[in-house]
């Protein structure tokens, strides 16, 4: 599965589950972890749950084994890690005071190659 069907799979997920404020950051040049970023907001910690868990599902059901799974046992932000793609699942105060989007956005320096 290519980086751009992966995205739309994590895309898919989230909006299985009624994820709200979906955005895709591309950060390829300003991070070495991940090439893209996708980010939502889920009301509730069930919630935020229930759309991680669903982008693991979908992932596996379309042949990729995600490297890792973070903060489901709190579920104010649930991160999914799979590979080159990375979603940020949030309760919106995380996402508020954390502000991904400005970090990662257009406006943020590009990462120094060494």
């Amino acid at each position: 599965m290519n980086e751009e069907q992966l995205t739309q799979l994590v895309v898919d997920a989230i909006e299985d589950v009624k994820g709200a404020d979906i955005k895709v950051l591309d950060v390829r040049g300003k991070s070495s972890v991940t090439d893209i970023m996708v980010m939502a907001t889920g009301n509730t910690a069930r919630q935020v749950k229930a759309i991680a868990d669903s982008i693991v599902v979908k992932a596996k059901a379309g042949g990729v084994k995600p490297l890792g799974m973070e903060g489901e046992q709190h579920a104010e932000w649930v991160l999914v890690d799979l590979g080159d793609v990375v979603a940020h699942i949030m309760q919106p105060s995380i996402r508020d005071f954390y502000n991904l989007e400005k970090l990662w956005g257009e406006d943020s320096p590009k990462a120094v190659e060494k």
